[in-house]
């Protein structure tokens, strides 16, 4: 008897094994597919007074656009952050996730939004909202992308 519950402890053992097995085969599958080549990768700059803000932006062929952008502004902390997001027509809406300095404990999200002209990209001012600690731009107010300050052109990728 005690060789039997053995046996079904030993077949048990081996199932759970087999099944972390295809879960951890099918994680490392996500991730190669997540890391997906970019179709274009794309740098900007842009410069209003004291203040600057370059950009890093890879688009993949489902349309979706992440990259990098750091924030300089006179007398604050440097931004560092990734982006995080995806083109609606000439629209660049993305999550801008940035750290303020040197902290790396606290990260800050905010949304954006990006008008392409040409070769260019304008950053939009927008109305905005935090639900639960979360910001949006409230829905049904306009963008606008006439009146701003941060222009981008394209420069080389470094």
């Amino acid at each position: 008897m005690k060789n039997i519950f053995y046996l079904g402890v030993l077949f048990v053992g081996i199932g759970f094994q087999s099944c972390q097995n295809t879960t951890s085969e099918k994680r490392s599958i996500q991730k190669a597919s997540n890391q997906e080549k970019p179709l274009s990768v794309a740098c900007y700059v842009s410069v209003y007074e004291k203040d600057s803000i370059q950009l890093e932006l890879n688009t993949f062929k489902d349309g979706k656009v992440n990259g990098d952008m750091v924030m300089k502004f006179y007398n604050t902390a440097v931004k560092k952050g990734k982006l995080s997001g995806v083109f609606s027509g000439d629209t660049l809406l993305v999550s801008y996730t940035f750290i303020e300095g040197t902290n790396e404990k606290i990260t800050f999200k905010n949304p954006m939004a990006f008008l392409k002209r040409n070769d260019s990209l304008v950053l939009g001012n927008g109305k905005m909202q935090t639900t639960m600690g979360a910001t949006y731009f409230v829905k049904g107010e306009p963008i606008d992308f006439d009146r701003v300050k941060f222009k981008f052109t394209s420069v080389d990728c470094e």
